[in-house]
């Protein structure tokens, strides 16, 4: 809490001509807080006055809000009275500002796989190891020493002994050389007739090649170890990561500390105000990468874990894939994990019960992760929530454990279930009436409920503009004038965040038909919105279609 004494701070408030909404015991009202490069205080003065004014209209809720206020007040007051620390220079009490690490808090992720010394570190039976091997070799028909433990993504040094265990056993042999690389440059190749039943008995069970799993504790330690709980977002960093969007301080306000909670959010609103992209700016402000497993093992099965289409692995300064620079330049961290940045994974529609569940690959004999467990470490986000192929109900009740427990049970082939830890902020993203969606008892475990808003007119500009330099269109505040006195106000059409962007699209297209430089005439921007908006006129087509 901070208190700000000084009187020219307080006539400096009230020459503010704006101020954000959490300033006021209601909007409009009372004022009696400021910012100051991000930073909130209670301006003493202004709290003095605006309790006097809220007694003399008796108004209970303002007197309630301000007297606790006066009551902090006094207290830090008549503290700095007996520690001799009120002078005349003193402007603040309470808490200091903070610093500069404080405003803007280092987001480094301290866990590094810890690169195997010897083949005990894998954590893996040496059966396991063996089918692995046996397997990849067979794939590749001959390969050499190096080349397999490559394909494995353990360092050659440590395998190398599993590899002569091998071929004492009569499982695989040394039938060339490539290369002068010792023993990484021998080629090996299945060993008939042992190796060839050891081969069918792998095969058996999986056919399974990659990166050997790293065994299921290890995963869930690298979950805890990176977990989004220790993020931390303050106001002035949220201001710079949702820098290219156009939010009110009252969303950030109400954003922000979403974030920290790392629990649940359940975005709301019209459509097309940004709810999808709120959620991505989100990723930016959970900092840098993450270090997830290609794939992991559970009681003797293969879950595959890395995704290329939901994980965007890091790459260094050679835009080299971090895998193979340092496969090429020497082993950073334990290569069966792969470093990607902080995922964001969002589906809608498409969403079923069974992308929720392990997935069994009925050829390959290995299981594919869920949507959720790839989102470890990050967001998933379920956009255009409700308008699922399964029931909204369904939806919500398959993550009451989850949310509460923070992990989750995913079910085998054989019926056994698997723990998984749940650490990811989970999203909902809905354009319906929430209340129409779930019930009272699972709103209370989805712990902030955020309706994205509509744009006022000014913002509608302030994006328009932004809409125009990302475009590289030179921006023309009296074609604006023109689209809302023409588009907007006649028909009191509310204003989107997605609108500037989608009209200008058109204008670019309709300019290229007409063989002309992108501008804000009335008669391109007539065009654009006369294909962009529906008329509310109605009409008869002659068709009738039901939408259920």
């Amino acid at each position: 809490m901070r208190f700000i004494i000084a009187n020219e701070f307080y006539q400096q408030m009230i020459a503010m001509p704006d101020h954000t909404p959490d300033c006021y015991v209601r909007p409009g009202e009372f004022l009696h807080h400021m910012y100051i490069d991000g930073v909130k205080y209670a301006v003493a003065p202004a709290v003095i006055d605006c309790l006097a004014e809220a007694e003399a209209k008796n108004d209970q809720e303002a007197i309630a809000h301000l007297r606790l206020h006066k009551l902090h007040f006094e207290a830090l007051l008549a503290d700095a009275e007996r520690t001799g620390t009120l002078t005349e220079d003193v402007t603040l009490l309470g808490d200091a500002p903070p610093t500069d690490e404080e405003a803007i808090p280092m987001t480094g992720n301290a866990y590094i796989p810890r690169v195997p010394s010897r083949w005990e570190d894998l954590g893996l039976d040496l059966p396991f190891i063996f089918d692995l091997a046996m397997r990849t070799i067979y794939n590749r028909g001959q390969i050499t020493g190096g080349e397999l433990a490559n394909s494995m993504a353990v360092p050659f040094p440590i395998v190398n002994p599993v590899f002569q265990a091998m071929r004492k056993q009569s499982l695989i042999d040394i039938v060339a050389q490539r290369g002068n690389s010792g023993d990484a440059s021998f080629v090996y190749a299945i060993k008939p007739p042992k190796g060839e039943d050891a081969l069918r008995d792998a095969l058996d069970k999986t056919s399974y090649v990659g990166p050997a799993p790293v065994p299921f504790t290890d995963y869930v330690e690298s979950v805890m170890a990176q977990t989004i709980k220790r993020l931390v977002v303050t106001r002035r960093s949220i201001q710079r990561a949702f820098e290219d969007l156009i939010i009110t301080d009252e969303s950030f306000n109400e954003i922000g500390p979403a974030i920290n909670s790392a629990q649940s959010i359940f975005f709301f609103g019209y459509p097309g105000n940004g709810k999808t992209s709120v959620a991505e700016r989100i990723t930016r402000l959970m900092g840098d990468a993450i270090y997830v497993p290609h794939a992991v093992e559970a009681n003797g099965q293969i879950i595959k874990v890395f995704d290329p289409i939901q994980h965007t692995v890091i790459q260094d300064d050679d835009h080299h894939d971090v895998t193979e620079t340092v496969l090429k330049r020497g082993v950073q961290f334990d290569q069966r994990f792969i470093k990607v940045k902080r995922p964001t994974i969002v589906v809608g529609g498409e969403l079923t019960m069974p992308m929720l569940d392990l997935k069994y690959n009925t050829v390959g004999k290995y299981y594919e992760a869920p949507l959720q467990m790839k989102a470890n470490g990050g967001i998933f986000m379920i956009d255009d929530f409700g308008r699922q192929q399964v029931r909204a109900m369904d939806l919500l009740n398959r993550w009451i454990v989850p949310l509460e427990k923070k992990y989750d049970y995913l079910n085998t082939i054989t019926g056994t279930k698997v723990e998984v830890p749940f650490d990811q902020l989970l999203i909902f993203s809905t354009n319906l009436d929430p209340h129409q969606l779930a019930d009272e008892a699972f709103l209370r475990r989805i712990k902030f409920k955020i309706e994205i808003r509509d744009p006022d007119e000014a913002q509608y500009r302030k994006i328009w503009e932004l809409v125009c330099r990302s475009k590289r269109v030179e921006f023309d505040s009296r074609g604006v004038d023109y689209l809302v006195q023409k588009w907007y106000r006649p028909s009191g059409r509310p204003f989107r965040m997605c609108q500037p962007r989608d009209i200008l699209d058109q204008m670019m297209s309709i300019a290229k038909y007409n063989m002309e430089r992108v501008n804000f005439s009335p008669d391109l921007i007539d065009a654009a919105c006369a294909t962009y908006f529906i008329s509310s006129q109605k009409k008869d087509f002659g068709a009738k279609v039901r939408m259920e």
